[in-house]
């Protein structure tokens, strides 16, 4: 699906679901959804869908209708390309369907329909599968990255590199900034809020961005709790160091995974590693005995049903993706052949010494990430890269990727 598609299925399809506040969490089940094509036959996770933080306030209502109601201001918000296909309004003020999205097979869906929710979701990360996620801090950046092929971006008012280079705390970015940067483009938008400050998500809901990234390379907000991403419309992506972390992350709610390396540096060690660890506890689930898996959940710390869905399909069952430390095709390729669905690249891109034809070069190379010979392409005159810093010099209180659990 194009990408103007991906935001006109989000649109048309998730932000109409009930607010979160007008009824309680219930117990979940998740399962396959006809009209989304999702890399597992069917889930068969099961659980009691209690916050961690029963003191959380449900987040802000949206529904399509407020959106549309607010008059020209709301309208200049989104792209036009977007708008002129989605935002179309009946009489009253209620969005009118569009006959190009994807063909919806379930239900109308609800909060008291989860298991459509979390599919639809699910589905709108599957279609960035194949593409690069870049980082970006204004508008201008954001035409770059969209005209080299990303699939989306992610909007910052500084990117990793920077943030470990000025210190500070390190908050979501100011909402104005955001907005410019989804008027600049027609591909969807993520932004980034810190880990547990679900009013900072709730203020990337309202002003309607396509992805919320509960993200380490911000300052975390809370010492033990993420946020319950059930509680949400919009998709939230998250970081993992190791599977235990993604399957938790999943179990909150998180529709797509990264795997964390470490941001801002440009070495891509880490995010090799973090790969590999997920590879490697999937592989062993898979060839493990009931008895064992249940005893791998345990100390993974992790829904067993999901642990057992991971060892039957052999992988994630959401959208994985790398990140941290990406900075040529090479690092992007490599990912890929690592099993990765897709990579955001951050500093390595806009701190690099010609951005738009690194960009250019980093989608080409993670598209036919096994084709040397095009990877020699692209890579070849691109310029200086980022400098970066060394993982292995680095103190461990430097590092981001521990931040979370």
């Amino acid at each position: 699906m194009a990408s103007g598609g991906i935001r006109n299925f989000f649109h048309a399809h998730l932000r109409p679901l009930a607010s979160p506040s007008t009824s309680p969490i219930l117990p979940v089940t998740f399962t396959y959804c006809e009209n989304i094509s999702l890399p597992f036959d069917r889930l068969l996770l099961s659980r009691n869908h209690n916050s961690p933080n029963p003191a959380m306030p449900p987040p802000t209502p949206i529904n399509d209708t407020s959106r549309l109601n607010n008059g020209t201001a709301e309208a200049a918000q989104q792209p036009s390309a977007f708008r002129s296909q989605t935002n179309s309004t009946t009489t009253n003020g209620t969005a009118a369907p569009d006959s190009t999205t994807v063909k919806k097979t379930t239900t109308s869906m609800s909060h008291s329909d989860p298991q459509s929710s979390f599919a639809v979701k699910a589905g709108l990360a599957q279609m960035l599968k194949g593409g690069v996620i870049m980082d970006v801090v204004d508008a201008e950046q954001a035409r770059i990255a969209e005209e080299a092929g990303a699939c989306a971006v992610m909007a910052l008012e500084r990117v990793p590199a920077d943030i470990r280079a000025q210190g500070g705390v390190a908050r979501m970015s100011d909402p104005s900034m955001i907005q410019d940067i989804m008027r600049a483009v027609t591909i969807p938008v993520m932004a980034k809020a810190r880990i547990g400050h679900y009013v900072e998500c709730q203020i990337l809901q309202s002003i309607g961005v396509d992805y919320i990234d509960e993200s380490e390379v911000l300052t975390p907000a809370d010492p033990v709790n993420h946020v319950e991403k059930n509680n949400f419309n919009t998709p939230f992506v998250c970081g993992c160091r190791n599977l235990g972390e993604a399957l938790r992350r999943i179990s909150e709610g998180a529709a797509m995974i990264r795997t964390k390396g470490e941001a801002g540096t440009g070495d891509v060690i880490e995010a090799v590693r973090h790969m590999q660890t997920v590879n490697a506890e999937i592989a062993r689930a898979s060839s493990a005995s009931d008895n064992d898996l249940r005893q791998m959940a345990r100390e993974l710390e992790c829904d067993y049903q999901l642990l057992k869905e991971c060892a039957r399909a052999k992988r994630l069952p959401v959208v994985n993706f790398a990140a941290g430390g990406i900075a040529t095709p090479a690092d992007a390729a490599l990912m890929m052949q690592m099993g990765c669905d897709g990579v955001f690249v951050g500093s390595g891109i806009f701190k690099s010494g010609d951005a738009a034809k690194r960009a250019k070069a980093i989608v080409q190379a993670t598209t036919h990430y096994n084709d040397p010979k095009v990877l020699a392409d692209v890579s070849s005159g691109l310029g200086e890269a980022m400098v970066g810093l060394n993982v292995s010099s680095m103190d461990e209180g430097d590092k981001l990727a521990k931040r979370g659990w």
